[in-house]
């Protein structure tokens, strides 16, 4: 439909006042808020997200495409709770402790949310039991480490065994500057990312969408 290639195009755009116009008009116009979210907003943001991958736009384009995202989404959430909006999944995330950095962090949650998954976002310097305990509590799919530093990249095996050990149904993916495959193979985790996009496409991967 034009009017969601449209919302779609200007997501990619970052151009928040139009976002917010259009999707105002699609609702005034009787369209279904889960569609105008699944096929302009969402999809908007997933071609952000193969752009990014493919070194066609970067950070600051991405933070700004998902600031548009996010003000459609907030004119549409009173109809998208009233109707039970349809999350593909929950992922709980964080940068593991003694790791401040939240950069890296940050773009996987906008990927992830822009692929309709439900992020609690944990921050930084997050313990094992934090993330365990989040997850428990949140129900989660899918925990997410994120490190920088190589000095606590251990700490994502501690999540591991935490998780084995409470019988947590969770998947764990791992991703960083320093983590590589050969790591999230060493320590037990269910898979690895090089990038935000590519974390989003596992974590749906996983959850088996």
């Amino acid at each position: 439909m034009e009017l969601y290639d449209q919302l779609s195009l200007f997501v990619q755009q970052g151009r928040l006042p139009k976002v917010k116009e259009l999707v105002s008009a699609a609702l005034e116009q009787g369209l279904p808020a889960q569609d105008i979210l699944d096929h302009a907003l969402l999809a908007g943001m997933e071609a952000v997200g193969v752009k990014f991958k493919n070194n066609q736009v970067f950070i600051p384009e991405v933070m700004i495409a998902a600031r548009a995202m996010n003000a459609g989404i907030e004119l549409l959430r009173p109809q998208l709770a009233a109707a039970g909006e349809k999350q593909k999944g929950t992922v709980v995330l964080g940068s593991v402790k003694g790791d401040l950095h939240d950069i890296g962090k940050n773009l996987v949650k906008m990927m992830m949310e822009g692929r309709g998954l439900k992020v609690i976002d944990l921050g930084a310097d997050v313990s094992a039991q934090r993330f365990i305990d989040a997850a428990l509590e949140n129900n989660a799919d899918v925990i997410a480490c994120s490190a920088l530093l190589t000095t606590v990249m251990n700490e994502m095996k501690n999540v591991v065994v935490l998780a084995r050990e409470r019988g947590v149904r969770a998947k764990i993916i791992v991703g960083g500057a320093p983590v590589t495959q050969d790591f999230c193979d060493l320590i037990g985790a269910d898979g690895y990312s090089a990038d935000a996009a590519s974390a989003a496409d596992l974590a749906l991967s996983l959850i088996g969408i």
